[in-house]
């Protein structure tokens, strides 16, 4: 499959300049976190990609063809806002959008079932959207998505309101789409699942791309800390400070991981040091750093 290319989008409403130069790609196989604050431009983002509303400037490609309607026809999304029509049975909802996608109807039907099936809801194919649960409505708004058998996956919010047993099914599925070659972004508030499940992430901050990478590299770039277990105070090293102090534990930045020889025999030589460890940051501690700074 190809990478979808973001690059440059620029769209304000007014004096409100809603996304500034956003620029990332997600690759082939990859599952990609966008993460952000509310308001932040994620949303306005996809919808750009998607064509529901036009870039002030900017463009967005899928290899190195600009999106356009037939490429769009190879897009799964999944909207935050559930899109699907409350008074319809659900099977022939998505046989209808299966079909919308050039999909002929019995493909389409075996799509739906089997999607139905995998989701935990196969018995209640022939049910009214609006008889289901609202978690239940979020896994058929995830079907529509795939029915299709998509190139691209962009989701929007897609673990909201789903129990666990529904996450982890949802996470199995997308996982199998990445392994595929088909490139997944989604956006969440969830970044324990982010962390868990994403190869890259980018976070964004006021319409702009903020921090990029793997979760390991964005962890590793976070503070450098050290938690050391001692009931001494001792003289820190230079260019280090204490973060934070209670009985028998300190924890110190550093401006440089080369710092926690220092740290450690500094603390060595004020007494006995039961424990020295380096604080890697949660993606939700780094998220808060990032974004507040």
């Amino acid at each position: 499959m190809p990478d979808l290319h973001i690059e440059n989008l620029n769209k304000s409403y007014g004096d409100h300049h809603v996304l500034d130069n956003m620029t990332f790609s997600v690759r082939e196989g990859e599952i990609y976190g966008f993460v952000g604050s509310n308001g932040a431009g994620k949303s306005t983002t996809m919808r750009i990609a998607l064509g529901v509303l036009s870039a002030d400037s900017g463009k967005v490609s899928f290899g190195e063809h600009p999106l356009d309607d037939d490429i769009r026809r190879r897009i799964g999304y999944m909207p935050e806002e559930r899109g699907l029509y409350g008074k319809e049975k659900i099977g022939d909802q998505l046989t209808f959008l299966g079909r919308l996608h050039g999909m002929s109807a019995e493909a389409a039907r075996t799509n739906a079932e089997n999607l139905l099936e995998r989701l935990g809801l196969g018995e209640r194919i022939g049910d009214k959207l609006d008889g289901l649960s609202l978690g239940n409505q979020q896994r058929v708004q995830l079907a529509a998505s795939l029915v299709h058998d998509p190139d691209l996956l962009i989701l929007d919010e897609p673990f909201s309101g789903l129990d666990p047993v529904a996450v982890e099914v949802m996470s199995q599925m997308l996982t199998e789409r990445a392994r595929a070659g088909v490139p997944v972004i989604f956006s969440s508030h969830q970044l324990d699942l982010v962390q868990r499940l994403c190869d890259r992430v980018g976070i964004i901050a006021k319409g702009r791309m903020v921090a990029e990478g793997s979760v390991d590299e964005l962890r590793q770039n976070g503070p450098i800390r050290y938690s050391v277990e001692t009931a001494n105070p001792f003289q820190l090293p230079e260019s280090t400070r204490i973060v934070s102090q209670e009985p028998g534990r300190i924890v110190v930045e550093a401006d440089s991981t080369e710092r926690d020889q220092e740290i450690l025999h500094a603390a060595l030589a004020a007494g006995p040091v039961h424990s020295f460890t380096r604080l890697v940051p949660h993606l939700t501690d780094l998220f808060r750093e990032v974004v507040s700074s």
